[in-house]
């Protein structure tokens, strides 16, 4: 072999995945698929990434335009449309240098010159893990002679500049210059017919069910949509299920090259373009192919005779992962984000610090965490309690997992059932908690964490790692404290007493929202109350104001250019005092490695100045008394409705105990995640710096690549003075591909996501559903945020937002109703919303693509539906 072939051209068969750098991601996959036993990959070579960077070496030019494309807002179409045209032109215009034609006229005879060819694109960063890149960039077919087969390998390089290649680049974070192009030359196929085999289902993310997709003649078919293909589902060798589609349409390939849509002759349009033997002959031969790669894979295939061909293979990467088990047991996992109203992914070390400090076992996957509840499920009393807990908090987790439980095939065995328990009377009220373990509680809470802050001031390197544990210890001491549990009880079991019987009792629907507004020692409420106190600070002094509207994200030092203005250092103290008590909240703060506000205050700036805006001074007293009136005159109106009924002094007795109740320790249910927040920032400001000794040692290159490896690789790390690089770069590519997905709320080890659905046929139609969690009507504006820090709000607005964990409860003051697409009943965001008597409405699925920022939209929240009237 010469040695401008050599560089340049590589014959299929030499090459594996390990080759990616130099025949880029599909020609790697099909050199691995070579070599599987059994599977038929069509003859063919590589023309490698060197030709690629040849060819752009030879056009200098390129670079300016790669320059301004990098420049280019995401968002300007036209810009990037017009910019890649240029770079395509530019690349396809410039010649090939001899040489390198040479090399791939000299592989071609060897293949043979006469026949046909599929030229296809393989770019390095293409059938990844963590980005399939599929369709993004080009393929010619039936592509004849040397000429010909030369001006598409130079389409091909020409197409990694298409303005969809771009744009998905943009979107996966990827630089242009850090993908290179290869081009894939193979033996055309001529097949009787094709499609696509996925060895999971796409639609469930069920493993073991495979889907494969078939038609007549070339894949670019079904591909482009021309026609809808046959569809068969496999599990276990066994076809479950069979749609045979009325196929008219076929693309075949010319004599002379190129190919043709045709029509398929009636009496063969309904004809299956696979027999079921074939279908699970080629399923088989896809758990071959899932086998050798290790995940599920969308794999190309094409039957000429009874042969099947595989043309290519990549992973799907749209399923949601799955925790990993080696138990051989079917297991079923609730998501933790879903009730900790934060589902958005998170690095290893905050992953692994929840882990270790969690009351009960869970299971990561998708950089998110799961709690397996099969054991739960395997005995009917359990069962019962499981989805009469999760419904109350969670319609759609109950739904989900009802959903599952109904496939045979997935749901854990149960026993014979034992004696029904007896059926609740109606009168029968929850134990009556002594009201002074919640001050009791407070202070214990605040003495841990005193204590933590004392002694981890002391401890660096491993002995920092050791104390920690015993601190996690204490953590779990403290959370798990029976105390603790019965004080958190008390106000859910009471808040669902006085809901079920003053429903049945009174017609009343969600009573106990309005008796539990401004309870006390609620200290999510309080931050919101407290930064209105910190606007009356600010708002008289206009240079004050003026200057904050100045401050972008980055400007760490504000505070310290306030004392230079007149009332700044009245300002800068009351800014100053409120990071004090709450500094170490932040958005999607059970992630240890997400940024604080005392890291980054400048995150409350924008929330200040429209609280200096919307309100006048003394706002927080005002709303707190109003909401305590409130709940009063609702109290004395429920009782003295029960009064009027038979047996009235009774439920009237029980109800007021009820209300005592929940009114005593309501508040108290946001104080254990106050307490975990403020020791898992000690925990973050002790790491941190150890991990800046680490930098200030050459052993990392920055602080924050320690939030990519775990609590023990961290420890390690310390301990040896060595980092795994390359772990954390690969960690670094999966967080970045984590944040792409989307957790469902019930996983199962087959890897069947569910999120369930409403069973409801009460609300308008064109109505979106959710879940009623704090009651009234409201209509409004609807104010889309995704990121606080982008927050811009009136008076009266609506907040539509994904998720709201504590942090956001400063924005809860300025709103007048709250739509969420992730949330339950006893989460913060509903909490929060019913103590500042929000009309909100969660589990909106879509809500914030559903509903446009700007339109007017009404919110039901005592029957969980939001309209949208403009």
């Amino acid at each position: 072999m010469t040695e401008p072939y050599a560089r340049y051209v590589a014959d299929i068969q030499d090459v594996d995945e390990t080759w990616v750098a130099v025949v880029g991601g599909k020609g790697a996959q099909l050199g691995a698929l070579a070599r599987i036993e059994g599977v038929d990959v069509p003859d063919g070579f590589c023309v490698t990434t060197d030709a690629f960077r040849r060819i752009m070496a030879q056009a200098p030019s390129v670079d300016g335009l790669l320059d301004e494309l990098s420049r280019a807002d995401p968002d300007d179409r036209e810009a990037i449309r017009t910019l890649s045209a240029r770079v395509r032109r530019t690349v396809e215009e410039t010649p090939a240098p001899a040489d390198l034609t040479a090399a791939i006229t000299g592989a071609l005879a060897r293949f043979g010159e006469r026949s046909a060819y599929a030229v296809r694109s393989s770019a390095t960063a293409e059938d990844l893990p963590t980005a399939s890149f599929a369709g993004q960039q080009d393929t010619y077919l039936n592509v004849t002679g040397p000429a010909e087969v030369l001006r598409h390998i130079g389409r091909c390089w020409a197409s990694l500049f298409t303005e969809r290649a771009v744009t998905y680049r943009r979107r996966q974070g990827i630089d242009d210059r850090a993908v290179h192009m290869a081009v894939v030359v193979q033996r055309m196929v001529l097949p009787e017919a094709s499609g696509i085999l996925f060895t999971a289902d796409p639609v469930t993310g069920d493993r073991r069910v495979a889907t494969v997709d078939a038609g007549f003649g070339l894949g670019e078919a079904l591909v482009s949509g021309l026609v809808n293909p046959d569809v068969f589902k496999v599990r276990d060798d066994e076809i479950v299920a069979r749609t045979i589609a009325a196929k008219q349409r076929a693309v075949v390939a010319l004599a002379d090259g190129g190919t043709r849509e045709v029509a398929v002759e009636p009496g063969r349009q309904e004809r299956p373009a696979l027999t079921d033997a074939q279908a699970l002959r080629l399923v088989r031969l896809g758990r071959r192919i899932e086998a050798r790669f290790g995940r599920p894979q969308d794999i190309e295939w094409c039957l000429a005779g009874d042969a099947f061909r595989i043309v290519q293979s990549r992973p799907i990467t749209t399923l949601f992962p799955v925790p990993e088990s080696t138990d051989g047991e079917r297991h079923i996992y609730v998501s933790v984000g879903h009730q900790q109203m934060m589902t958005d992914a998170m690095k290893p070390l905050g992953l692994s610090l929840w882990r270790m400090t969690a009351m009960v076992e869970m299971h990561e996957a998708g950089g998110r965490l799961f709690v397996d509840v099969a054991p739960r499920l395997a005995s009917p009393a359990g069962r019962a309690a499981l989805l009469n807990v999760m419904g109350r908090g969670d319609p759609l987790v109950r739904d989900a997992l009802e959903t599952v439980l109904g496939h045979e095939h997935a749901a854990p065995a149960l026993p014979d059932a034992g004696p029904v328990a007896p059926q609740d009377s109606g009168l029968s009220t929850p134990a009556e908690a002594d009201p002074a373990i919640v001050a009791e509680l407070i202070e214990r809470s605040r003495a841990s964490v005193a204590a933590l802050e004392r002694e981890i001031r002391a401890k660096s390197g491993t002995e920092l790692f050791d104390y920690l544990l015993e601190a996690f210890e204490e953590h779990k001491r403290v959370l798990g404290d029976p105390l603790n549990i019965r004080a958190i009880m008390a106000g859910m079991e009471a808040t669902w007493w006085l809901n079920d019987r003053l429903w049945e009792w009174l017609g009343e629907k969600n009573a106990a929202d309005t008796l539990t507004l401004s309870a006390p020692d609620n200290i999510t409420s309080e931050m919101g109350l407290d930064l209105l106190d910190v606007a009356d600070v600010i708002r008289p002094h206009a240079e004050v104001v003026a200057f904050l509207r100045t401050v972008r994200v980055e400007d760490e030092g504000f505070l310290d250019d306030l004392v230079k203005l007149p009332g700044g250092t009245e300002a800068r103290e009351a800014f100053e005092g409120y990071l004090d008590r709450y500094g170490m909240r932040c958005v999607g703060e059970i992630d240890i490695t997400r940024p604080r506000w005392s890291e980054y205050p400048t995150t409350l700036v924008p929330v200040i100045l429209d609280n200096v805006r919307n309100f006048e001074p003394g706002a927080a007293g005002r709303r707190f008394e109003e909401g305590r009136q409130r709940a009063a005159r609702k109290e004395q109106e429920v009782l003295a409705r029960l009064r009027d009924l038979p047996d009235g002094e009774r439920r009237a007795d029980a109800t007021k105990r009820m209300i005592d109740q929940v009114r005593a320790f309501a508040g108290y249910r946001e104080y254990p995640k106050y307490g975990i927040v403020r020791r898992s920032f000690l925990y973050k400001r002790a790491l941190l710096e150890e991990a800046g000794r680490l930098v200030r040692a050459g052993v990392l290159a920055e602080k924050e690549d320690v939030f990519h490896l775990t609590f023990q690789e961290f420890h390690d790390v310390v301990r040896t003075n060595r980092v795994d690089d390359p772990l954390v770069r690969r960690r670094k590519e999966e967080f970045r591909s984590y944040r792409a997905l989307t957790p469902p709320r019930v996983l199962t080890s087959d890897g069947e996501a569910v999120n369930g659905a409403y069973r409801r046929d009460d609300a308008p139609e064109g109505a979106l559903v959710g879940l009623p969690v704090s009651a009234g009507t409201v209509e409004g504006r609807a104010r889309v945020v995704l990121d606080l820090a982008d927050a811009d709000l009136e008076a009266g607005d609506i907040l539509v937002t994904p998720f709201t964990d504590p942090s956001w409860s400063p924005l809860f003051v300025a709103v007048a109703g709250l739509v969420t697409e992730v949330g339950g009943l006893m989460t913060h965001g509903a909490v929060i919303a019913r103590e500042y008597g929000l009309p909100a409405v969660v589990g909106v699925e879509g809500a914030t693509r559903l509903i446009r920022d700007g339109q007017r939209i009404r919110v039901h929240g005592t029957d969980g539906y939001v309209e949208i009237l403009s």
